[in-house]
């Protein structure tokens, strides 16, 4: 597989219905003024698990045959076998298609299966020359938002941790499982962290740009692309919208009331001042004390015949009142996912590759909101997701992270779709829903059954997508 591979990348690798020159190519055609050129930009996403990690290609209008090349992510999750070595293998590969030198790397939000590769592969990562990092503003340490939601998540975290201590002193084994599986996002069950991760990649440069919608876009130098800022949000309402609400099925799959305040509903038992616990501490007795202890038979006696643990253990209350903790982790998780930097690059002729990072529902709605003026024109959000001809698949493909109306549908160019999924892994998470099968479906319809998943070969009719063992590589 991997030789094949390569002698096609020997070839011209765009794709038949550019090089024919048919209605799709002019449609497509590079704008006026621009060198020639047998690309408009190379896509490029690894497969080293669930997880995301892009290189992207762009020529340069400069007469350099050196692309300007975007890496945006470089992470996998927790639980993936030999992490180190896989993403080792997958930036070691960026160093040498590079030659050592990213001119612009993106950072799109603080979860583990984006970030996890700065730390596992650092030294391979410390081969790489960096020109300029992007990170969202909601990682600038003097916005004032950010301020606060660090703050929250801080307290967050830590509220979290000892929920965890606690589950896991009272046995609640499923308790303790979701909830560990979800501050895997954060890297906290290995000692390295996201905060290490992020660390590492605004070592690369000594000012990252933090960024906002409502800056201007950029035209780097020397290419004929444009990079526009779409989220997240300088809004905390927003950010805080999570899932479709019930009265508006915004995406596919089921429509869920949004999540409270993040704070809110997650058990007052994980706050500093706990006044809810069923009994004070001075009276409790820990589970595994009581069920063991031999001067406490009276609970044998009295509690537990004939009790069957195989069908009875719905009757404890021991950890009844952490039930809040997995509440909080999966608003703490996605409000993280909601402050995904979201970006559209423009192409020559108005196409847009739409990477989403992770963007759930209330950042893909503030995109409408979103016009800047360029060339004496006004182009307003909604105009760039029209003009989408490359969508990175939002969260893996989960229910909230693609809006179907104001998103997918709108999409009337949609050539290709790439879904950093890993369903078998998924699988063990126990996300069994990821990707969506609903969404799956809509996206070979509106995509023409273009859709590559890192878990699957690439569609058997695709002659112009190169496939290797460690990514997939399409050309515009």
């Amino acid at each position: 597989m991997a030789r094949t591979a390569k002698k096609k990348m020997a070839r011209k690798s765009t794709p038949k219905q550019l090089r024919r020159g048919t209605p799709a190519a002019r449609s497509t055609a590079v704008g006026a003024g621009t060198p020639a050129s047998d690309y408009r930009a190379k896509v490029r996403m690894y497969r080293q698990g669930l997880g995301d990690c892009f290189l992207i290609m762009l020529p340069r209008t400069d007469g350099s045959k050196r692309p300007f090349y975007v890496m945006i992510d470089c992470g996998v999750v927790l639980g993936t076998p030999d992490p180190s070595t896989i993403m080792n293998q997958v930036v070691d590969n960026i160093v040498e298609v590079t030659g050592g030198e990213v001119d612009l790397l993106i950072a799109t939000h603080e979860h583990w299966d984006h970030l996890s590769g700065f730390v596992q592969a650092k030294q391979s990562f410390d081969k790489l020359k960096v020109g300029q990092v992007w990170l969202a503003w909601s990682e600038n340490p003097d916005d004032e938002l950010t301020k606060k939601l660090k703050k929250e998540k801080g307290l967050a975290l830590n509220a979290l941790r000892m929920g965890l201590s606690r589950m896991q002193m009272a046995g609640d084994q499923d308790g303790v499982a979701q909830l560990s599986g979800i501050l895997e996002f954060f890297g906290l069950a290995k000692g390295r962290t996201t905060a290490d991760a992020l660390s590492n990649v605004r070592a690369k440069t000594a000012k990252p740009r933090y960024c906002l919608p409502t800056d201007p876009p950029v035209q780097p130098a020397g290419i004929n692309a444009r990079f526009y800022v779409l989220g997240p949000p300088h809004d905390e309402k927003m950010l805080r919208k999570i899932n479709p609400s019930a009265s508006q099925k915004e995406t596919y799959g089921l429509a869920l009331d949004s999540f409270p305040l993040f704070m809110d509903g997650a058990g007052s038992a994980l706050r500093d001042a706990d006044t809810d616990r069923p009994f004070d501490q001075q009276y409790e007795i820990p589970f595994a004390y009581a069920q063991s202890a031999p001067e406490l038979d009276f609970f044998r006696e009295h509690y537990w015949q004939p009790i069957d643990p195989a069908t009875d253990a719905w009757r404890r209350i021991d950890s009844d009142w952490l039930s809040g903790a997995s509440d909080l982790a999966l608003q703490l998780d996605s409000l993280t996912n909601n402050t995904s930097l979201v970006i559209a690059i423009e192409l020559p002729g108005g196409d847009i590759l739409l990477f989403a990072a992770d963007a759930q529902v209330g950042n893909w709605l503030s995109w409408r909101d979103c016009s800047w003026m360029v060339d004496g024109k006004t182009v307003t959000g909604s105009d760039l997701i029209r003009n989408v001809i490359l969508y990175k698949v939002g969260h893996h493909g989960s229910h909230n992270a693609t809006l179907k109306t104001l998103g997918l549908e709108e999409m009337q160019r949609l050539q290709v779709a790439m879904i950093p999924v890993d369903h078998e892994m998924a699988v063990k998470k126990r996300w069994g829903k990821m990707p969506l099968d609903e969404l799956v479906a809509a996206l070979n319809e509106r995509a023409k059954d273009v859709v590559l998943r890192i878990d699957q070969p690439k569609p058997k009719t695709q002659a112009n997508v190169i496939e290797d063992r460690l990514f997939f590589e399409i050309t515009f």
